[in-house]
Parts: structure tokens; sequence; C-alpha cells
């Protein structure tokens, strides 16, 4: 089982950026897919992007597209969500998570971190 540890979340200003890290411990297999989730009080748990570990294929939600980049640093066992121009719809709990499967890590995947908190206020 992979442990996560996410970290990098703070308040920001409308249009400012953040870059969120998240670090995986214990095995970590390479067909591993990370993805960060995000989640706001009230509302369901939304999907912002995924990443293979092995090949660095990418996948984002829509409202993803064009501001955030998600990337992996492989010797660190570190997957980044770099998040531009952020907006205060953008404010929430990110979550990092993995899952062997791609289709089960933009769903369900089987491990989580703690999450972090995005604050953006306009």
């Amino acid at each position: 089982q992979v442990q996560l540890v996410e970290s990098g979340g703070g308040l920001v200003r409308t249009g400012d950026s953040l870059r969120l890290s998240c670090t995986a411990s214990g095995r970590t297999p390479s067909n591993t897919v990370m993805a960060w989730f995000r989640l706001t009080p009230g509302k369901e748990r939304e999907y912002v992007a995924s990443i293979s570990w092995i090949g660095q294929t990418s996948h984002y939600a829509e409202f993803a597209k064009g501001r955030f980049t998600i990337s992996t640093d492989n010797e660190k066992n570190t997957v980044y969500l770099q998040m531009n121009s952020l907006q205060p719809q953008d404010t929430a709990g990110y979550y990092c998570a993995g899952d062997s499967s791609f289709l089960r890590a933009l769903t369900t995947p089987r491990s989580w971190g703690q999450g972090t908190q995005v604050t953006v206020s306009s």
C-alpha cells in the first residue's frame, strides 16, 4: 500500500499560482497512475488530472486544461500539480490519489493522501 503526503496549499489571490506536491512512500508499482482530485463542502468530489509514472501520459478535466499541469519527478517519487490563473472557484481541498488501474485512478483510486487546502480570495 502506498502512502501519499500532499503539501503546497495555501491562501492566494485571484490570478496567482500554486504548485502542489504529493510524495509517495512505500511500495509504488511502476504501473501506478497518480491523480489529483478536489473537494469543496457541499459538492461532489471532482477529478482534476492524472498521470502515469511510466510513460508520463497525462489527462485533465476540462476545467483544468490550459491552467493546470500535472507532472512527476520519479527520482523523488513525487507528483506535482502546477495551478496557474487561480480563481475563487478553485478553492477546495486538493487530494492526491493513486491506483494501478487507469480507470480506477480517475474515479475511485485506492490510495489517498490527507489533502491540502487551497483558498483563492477575490
